[in-house]
């Protein structure tokens, strides 16, 4: 990623997030290879790499992970107690030394070195492989890379993979208890049999409001557990939730909120269907999750900032996706097979935020301009 390399050597630490398997150990191994050695590498899972770490001094340390290291890398650096305590005993030593630090939960790396590490460090966050990665927005692998990943996903393994069956069992792999094994371990659970519900009922309502008390009624728990649980797996990179916008009508919803999935393959894995497009009736709800997921990662690597809503009145008005960008709010029609605008649904909605532009439709046609642009520039 050209951002970490910016950020590189100028006295901070680089803390890169992601969920696990994404890719976080090839890339820090990457740096590794460019700015110092590949023996800088510690898996912070590892009992002897928390053992040299934890109640050590800054020498100590230093001689630990090699004074002569330009760039070393923790991890998994979550698995270390007191791990922001540890960076800034090393970096305040060493500001020079250049340490990489990963974590695929957020909930325990970002506690333990917030307050240690405050203006001391540079966060990164590392999704599924784009599509502006994966194709360059090339005419001739679009279209059919598009259909491939609407399924499949784009994790990097999956990606690599030249054989549907091949990206199957990786999928397979990949979505198994291990991807929130963080989850299972920040709560104590020996068996994900209530994750695996609940993330079944995720599944089933991509693109469609969720309610927390219905959610605990299938699931078989109470509210609050079903919206600890999906917080912890927001925090662990594998959904993300979207709040309605609410500010002008008393009819807008208010309390229900959309869950996506990050990554398509993960949703596809979970509820066991890797049909193709031909022979699924959940085409649209997949290109939405995809598009949301998508332009997640472009408002990022893009440096865009922007906030993101969907709205929704009782009367069942609705606009799948609107961004808040520099004070104006841009409304998105997410359309695999249409192209027309839902006229009352953009009628209302324009009426209620006078100023906003027109309804956009997003298709797989125009989807180029979507990403690859700030909302004023539509």
């Amino acid at each position: 990623m050209p951002q970490i390399e910016q950020a590189l050597f100028r006295g901070k630490v680089i803390i890169i997030y992601g969920p696990r398997q994404i890719g976080k150990t090839t890339l820090s191994k990457d740096l590794l290879k460019q700015h110092g050695d590949i023996s800088g590498y510690f898996n912070c899972e590892e009992p002897s790499v928390r053992t040299a770490l934890i109640n050590k001094d800054s020498e100590q340390i230093m001689a630990f992970l090699g004074n002569e290291q330009p760039l070393v890398v923790l991890d998994e650096a979550q698995s270390v107690p007191d791990i922001g305590v540890i960076l800034k005993r090393v970096i305040d030593a060493a500001p020079k030394f250049q340490i990489v630090v990963t974590g695929s939960s957020s909930f325990e790396l970002a506690d333990k070195t917030s307050e240690p590490l405050t203006g001391r460090k540079e966060e990164f966050l590392l999704s599924p492989l784009s599509i502006e990665e994966t194709t360059g927005y090339a005419e001739a692998v679009l279209q059919k890379t598009i259909e491939e990943q609407l399924v499949y996903g784009a994790y990097p393994e999956v990606v690599g993979q030249t054989s549907l069956k091949e990206k199957v069992h990786a999928l397979r792999n990949i979505s198994s208890s291990y991807l929130y094994k963080d989850v299972l371990i920040h709560e104590n659970i020996k068996s994900p049999e209530l994750l695996d519900k609940l993330l079944l009922q995720l599944a089933f309502q991509i693109g469609d409001e969720v309610s927390y008390n219905d959610l605990a009624s299938a699931v078989g728990v109470d509210k609050n557990t079903i919206q600890r649980y999906i917080s912890l797996l927001e925090k662990c990179y594998v959904v993300f939730r979207l709040s309605p916008l609410t500010r002008n009508r008393p009819d807008e919803i208010r309390k229900l909120r959309k869950v996506y999935f990050y990554d398509n393959g993960i949703r596809n894995a979970i509820i066991s269907n890797y049909n193709p497009l031909e022979r699924r009736n959940d085409v649209e709800a997949l290109w939405e999750n995809f598009l949301a997921a998508e332009r997640l990662k472009a408002e990022r690597n893009h440096d865009l900032l922007v906030k993101n809503y969907y709205w929704r009145t009782h009367r069942n008005a609705e606009i799948d996706w609107v961004e808040e960008y520099d004070g104006v709010l841009h409304p998105y029609e997410f359309q695999w097979s249409k192209s027309e605008v839902n006229l009352r649904s953009s009628t209302e909605f324009l009426y209620s935020y006078q100023g906003s532009p027109s309804v956009s439709v997003v298709s797989p046609e125009n989807i180029k301009k979507f990403l690859e642009t700030a909302p004023s520039d539509y």
